[in-house]
């Protein structure tokens, strides 16, 4: 008898449908056909056990199985649960009239018990534009599948319990989640905020303005200045995500299979801090199937790069295409996926290896030239790429006790939501979505100087040795200080504070 069950398979951050075809027939005897791995070629064992320990009979004939379209590569342990229904199903073990109603996917335990999969979030999209009527799934996944709307969503624990279901002995209920109401309550939800830093006012405003018009920023100082500390706090102040950019992240966490248990919806903007030895795949992303990586996991949030000249050169140079496309495309030989990457980068690092340059209390050891040495384990195409450098100096002990405390997140955010409506509005007829994505036409455009401001940005390149590159970088980041003082044009006071932002295009730096 032939019978067949619906699943789904993976390409990026999509999913597309896998047709699960179960014969049994004369013979003995079990083939598994349509590009499966190794992991799915395994679900043999797995179903064997499950069905007979679940109290159903494993027929003694030949079964053939093919997973269509063929020239697909199946992978991962999600299958099981559909095939061992099938099997079910054309053993005359359960009826068949229900199936074509419902995606199945699950891996199942050698006791029956069905463990969760990654990626039910776009699994679900597609199975409501396929028309499906229900998604069967572990009960673990449930809460993530269940904010798509116009699906049946049925979590359950056992394959005794998916049976029941089809059989008509039992009538569960769908997990329903009202999106709208999770997405309000849990918006704001942050466990770091601003207001717990005392003084660093002029760090605090850098990272605003780093805010307000999604520049990425370097942060240079010695250890303990609160370099950790106050990235940590920066997507406090970033403005609340909207329900399409949450959809999209939660879509790359739960491919990944990080999304947290019973987690329905990411609400706040990721953090992702990836140590400093990881490898190019775990930064952009890849593998053998390929998976996202940190710049894609950090999607509509932050990436921190702590002791950014630590990582290797190699690892840090793959980041510079996917930095300026907000994209990242993974190509093999028989496969090419594109994860999406559009992030703001925040990297931290010592002035030198001592890590005491140009502290004011401790002297520095490091010899002669070491300090430039080090800052050039940095190409200039990627620190080309960062728009603030940003100079920490630590808070002095006796100076902690008498300050108060800070300005909260709350508040910054407020002035950033307002720096971010000026730029949505300024670039609605475009692809740009702030003013740190602007090109040289868009600068000759909206960065207009006065003759004063001109002057003062040509002295500025003269008398502090600017690079070239400085240039572009102090007007988009004055473009950004002037919006968040809802000024229409750049002023010259606007450009002065932007000509600070830019220590280590000084030549002199760490000479």
């Amino acid at each position: 008898m032939l019978v067949k069950t619906y699943g789904s398979a993976l390409h990026g951050i999509e999913s597309m449908l896998i047709t699960i075809e179960v014969n049994i027939g004369q013979g003995t005897g079990f083939n598994l056909v349509g590009l499966p791995d190794n992991a799915v070629k395994e679900s043999n064992q797995r179903v064997f056990s499950a069905l007979q320990n679940s109290g159903f009979k494993y027929p003694r004939k030949k079964i053939v199985i093919n997973m269509a379209p063929a020239d697909i590569k199946k992978e991962g342990s999600a299958y099981d649960l559909p095939i061992a229904i099938g099997i079910l199903s054309a053993s005359e073990q359960l009826p068949d009239d229900k199936l074509n109603d419902y995606l199945i996917m699950g891996e199942l335990s050698l006791d029956g018990s069905i463990n969760p999969v990654k990626g039910a979030l776009p699994m679900a999209l597609n199975a409501k534009k396929l028309g499906f009527k229900g998604f069967i799934l572990p009960e673990e996944n449930a809460s993530e599948a269940a904010i798509v709307e116009g699906l049946d969503v049925y979590g359950f624990k056992h394959i005794k319990d998916v049976v029941d279901m089809l059989t008509g002995k039992t009538n569960p209920k769908t997990v329903n989640i009202d999106l709208e109401k999770l997405f309000n309550e849990s918006v704001e939800e942050y466990p770091f905020d601003f207001e717990d830093v005392k003084g660093q006012e002029n760090i605090k405003r850098a990272l605003e303005i780093a805010a307000a018009g999604g520049h990425n920023v370097i942060m240079i100082g010695p250890p303990g200045s609160g370099k950790t500390m106050l990235s940590k706090r920066l997507p406090s102040i970033l403005p609340p995500m909207t329900l399409e950019e949450s959809l999209e992240t939660t879509k790359i966490h739960s491919v990944a299979g990080i999304l947290p248990k019973n987690t329905a919806l990411i609400t706040s903007r990721p953090f992702r801090s990836p140590h400093h030895t990881i490898s190019d795949a775990g930064l952009v992303g890849g593998g053998t199937y390929p998976q996202p990586g940190e710049i894609s996991l950090a999607q509509n949030g932050v990436l921190f790069l702590d002791e950014l000249p630590e990582f290797k050169r190699s690892v840090l140079e793959v980041m510079r295409q996917p930095m300026e496309d907000r994209v990242v495309t993974i190509s093999r030989a028989k496969v090419s996926v594109e994860f999406p990457a559009s992030f703001m980068l925040v990297a931290a690092m010592n002035p030198c290896p001592c890590g005491y340059y140009n502290h004011p209390e401790k002297a520095c050891v490091c010899s002669p030239g070491t300090v430039k040495k080090y800052l050039n384990k940095i190409s200039g195409p990627l620190m080309d790429r960062i728009d603030l450098h940003v100079e920490v100096v630590p808070v002095l002990t006796k100076e902690l006790t008498g300050l108060p405390k800070g300005e909260s997140s709350k508040t910054i955010r407020e002035r950033v939501v307002k720096a971010r409506k000026i730029q949505h509005e300024r670039f609605k007829n475009s692809n740009i979505h702030n003013n740190a994505q602007m090109t040289r036409k868009d600068m000759d455009k909206f960065c207009q100087l006065s003759d004063e401001g001109i002057e003062l940005l040509k002295n500025a390149m003269e008398k502090l040795s600017l690079s070239a590159r400085a240039y572009d970088r102090i007007l988009k980041v004055s473009r950004t200080i002037a919006d968040l003082e809802f000024s229409e044009n750049i002023q010259p006071h606007h450009l002065a504070e932007a000509i600070q932002y830019r220590s280590l295009d000084r030549e002199s730096w760490g000479s």
